[in-house]
């Protein structure tokens, strides 16, 4: 069948595809921070953007033939995106459990929240910070909780040396330092 008779649809499609999911049962942990920050592009969507997309669509819906209308067609795509980003951000938002490190009593322990420093056993030294699934942003050192190296990590102390399974193998991974306090 020809691509110019099929309709798109968004029914079901809440998640974004590079949306990371969680294990079945598993809590949404979330720092502060990344509640925040969800929170804020939730309100920047539903009352910024999409009122100024829907003023758009109104304006050109209202010059007449719509098959050949760009702001009109392009104005309903872009409202289509933000519904399902706005759809996805609720569902995200209103699961979060949210988790303050600073709150953290174990502080010499690895768990959600922690950024800690390691060093790899060809002795490349790496930072990472334990963060919601959310949150996570590797070229900014954030590691989601559910990740295989901050699987690795939770509840080592400083100087334990820790197996990391890789496909290329194991590898040993030295806890050099761990602390909860946020930048």
């Amino acid at each position: 069948m020809s691509k110019a008779f099929t309709k798109e649809t968004d029914a079901g499609e809440d998640e974004p595809e590079d949306a990371q999911l969680l294990p079945e049962g598993q809590k949404n942990y979330m720092t502060p921070q990344g509640f925040a920050s969800l929170k804020a592009e939730w309100r920047k969507l539903l009352y910024e953007e999409r009122p100024k997309v829907v003023e758009v669509v109104s304006w050109a819906a209202g010059n007449g033939d719509r098959s050949e209308n760009g702001d009109y067609i392009y104005g309903k795509k872009r409202l289509r995106e933000i519904d399902r980003r706005v759809r996805y951000l609720t569902k995200r938002i209103e699961s979060a459990d949210v988790v303050d490190p600073q709150q953290q009593k174990n502080t010499d322990q690895v768990f959600f929240g922690a950024t800690v420093k390691y060093q790899r056993k060809n002795g490349e030294k790496h930072i990472v910070t334990i963060v919601g699934v959310d949150e996570a942003d590797l070229a900014n050192g954030k590691i989601s909780w559910i990740s295989p190296v901050a699987r690795a990590l939770m509840k080592a102390h400083e100087g334990d040396v820790i197996e990391l399974r890789t496909p290329a193998g194991i590898d040993a991974l030295e806890v050099l330092s761990i602390r909860y306090k946020t930048d």
